[in-house]
């Protein structure tokens, strides 16, 4: 049968925003750069092309489709669509006036192209290709400020990640190549489905190889500590840039993982591994934010952290909430960047506004109401699966409350508690939506108070505990220091800088000022 309607609409995106993005480099460009940009860009679209074409594309099967169709590519291209509008048109008036903005239009445009291949990716070498292709059109935009320092060595950094990330995609995809004989993503989801159905059949190892490389990847991508430092230094880079990169990209190790989803929760070592390491990145980063300053960076450690939280539902099994919340941070994420300027003033009201610690009773009331109302919420649901998402839920439900029940000088606790319930209905009715998106086998459900499900409960309990005693407990001097090596970021970023100039080192760009005098004038040159 030829090709579905709906294929040719996916698969016209990303070869849409590449000419787009071809014809705008030759509009900005001279000489032989014009023509550089023009042929790169047409020979990228004839290898697509070519690609497609041998990959059957004109005749496919309707069982064997190479551009994805499935609900979660649909509403990942669906959040493709919406960010490349509101970027591009915000970029139209936040670059104007900028000399190179043709060349910032350029790699955009190709970096949202390798996004949407990326998503609607039904094969492993497709899949690949649109991977590497979003560092590399990233990298262009990271470094669009090639004169200054900090932006240059973060972008080094992310670049040596990002091949290692790479190399460890590739890796899993030969390896379930070898072991299964198919590149179709569809046919792996559905052989793994299978395998948790079915008590007598086990992954191999070649299997729980490939799951470990895949989660090393989305680790990789979503920057989780220790190889996080990039991502707090690339705000040097325009906002847009900014928020492209923490509302539509790093996000992608979410994907991963619940697009793998039954490969990877039936692999014990993968799933520990997310469990230690986002764990803790979600831990640590998520105080190390309350530390900072400077919106960006406070904005930057929050994405650390919120990856961590969403790798941590995979991990759980809880894939519908993982997509929830990819959902829902790029979007907010995006607000933030963007919003960034209003941002600070906004911050500035709340610092100079007086706060009313919380006493006892705010703390007390705000437990009960958090745990009643999530309660209910379970029962109504007659929820059976992991218990710490639930208590997550109540204890920053505990949280809101309590300080908002003392902002109001205990008035009235109906306006919070509306607010609450509102949140809790929120919450349950989208994970309740996006589970008929995402079908997950009952096989594959990790089960209640298990060893994964118990140490989330430690961790999310510890980053309570931790999180009201930086803020109601600061004067006592253990605190303090805490607090001044939380701001150092546990020094971790610095480790691995050292390590990474080591390993291949960068000539970084210095700022000289150097006024040359002659018989007329002096002139003022910049030297990088």
């Amino acid at each position: 049968m030829n090709i579905a309607l709906s294929s040719v609409f996916l698969l016209s995106i990303p070869i849409t925003l590449i000419f787009a993005s071809g014809w705008i480099g030759r509009a900005s460009l001279k000489n032989k750069a014009t023509w550089l940009v023009n042929v790169s860009g047409l020979i990228v679209l004839l290898f697509m092309a070519a690609l497609a074409a041998i990959l059957g594309l004109p005749s496919l099967d309707a069982d064997a489709q190479y551009i994805s169709q499935s609900k979660l590519s649909l509403v990942m291209m669906g959040l493709v669509v919406f960010m490349s509008v509101i970027l591009i048109t915000f970029s139209r008036n936040y670059m104007a006036g900028e000399p190179r903005r043709g060349t910032y239009w350029h790699w955009l445009l190709n970096t949202l192209a390798a996004v949407s291949l990326v998503v609607i990716s039904n094969h492993l070498l497709l899949f690949w290709l649109g991977w590497v292709s979003i560092s590399l059109a990233l990298h262009k935009l990271l470094t669009f400020y090639p004169e200054r320092p900090r932006a240059a060595l973060a972008a080094h950094k992310k670049f040596l990640l990002a091949r290692t990330a790479e190399m460890s995609l590739m890796a899993a995809i030969i390896l379930l190549y070898q072991q299964h004989g198919t590149l179709l993503i569809s046919d792996l989801v559905a052989h793994f489905n299978a395998v948790a159905i079915d008590n007598s059949v086990q992954l191999t190892t070649i299997d729980h190889i490939a799951a470990v490389l895949i989660t090393i990847t989305a680790l990789i991508k979503c920057a989780q500590l220790p190889v996080h430092g990039w991502l707090m230094q690339v705000v040097e880079a325009p906002t847009p840039v900014s928020a492209l990169l923490h509302a539509g990209i790093i996000n992608l190790g979410g994907f991963l993982l619940i697009l793998f989803g039954p490969l990877f929760i039936q692999s014990a070592v993968a799933q520990w591994l997310v469990i230690i390491v986002a764990g803790f990145t979600t831990v640590i980063a998520a105080l190390i934010m309350a530390t900072r300053i400077s919106v960006k960076v406070r904005l930057a450690w929050s994405t650390s952290a919120q990856m961590g939280l969403m790798l941590v539902e995979c991990a759980l099994g809880l894939f519908e909430l993982a997509l929830v919340h990819l959902l829902t941070h790029s979007v907010y994420k995006a607000y933030a960047f963007l919003n960034s300027g209003s941002a600070v003033y906004q911050d500035m009201q709340r610092r100079l506004a007086p706060a009313a610690n919380p006493n006892l009773i705010d703390w007390i009331v705000a437990a009960v109401f958090s745990a009643l109302i999530v309660s209910v919420a379970v029962m109504a649901l007659d929820y059976q699966g992991v218990w710490s998402v639930w208590l997550l839920l109540v204890l920053a439900l505990t949280m809101l409350i309590a300080q908002r029940h003392s902002e109001r000088l205990r008035s009235s606790i109906m306006p919070v508690l509306l607010l609450t319930i509102l949140l809790v209905l929120s919450y349950s009715g989208f994970k309740w939506v996006f589970g008929e998106i995402i079908t997950t086998s009952p096989a594959l459900q990790v089960e209640a108070f298990s060893a994964v499900d118990i140490v989330a409960i430690l961790l999310f309990v510890s980053l309570f505990v931790l999180s009201w005693m930086l803020r109601y407990q600061l004067h006592k001097p253990a605190l303090q220091h805490l607090y001044i090596d939380l701001f150092a970021g546990l020094y971790l970023d610095e480790w691995l800088t050292r390590l990474t100039l080591k390993v291949w080192p960068v000539r970084l760009p210095v700022r000289t000022n150097i006024k040359v005098l002659d018989s007329t004038k002096a002139t003022k040159i910049e030297e990088l």
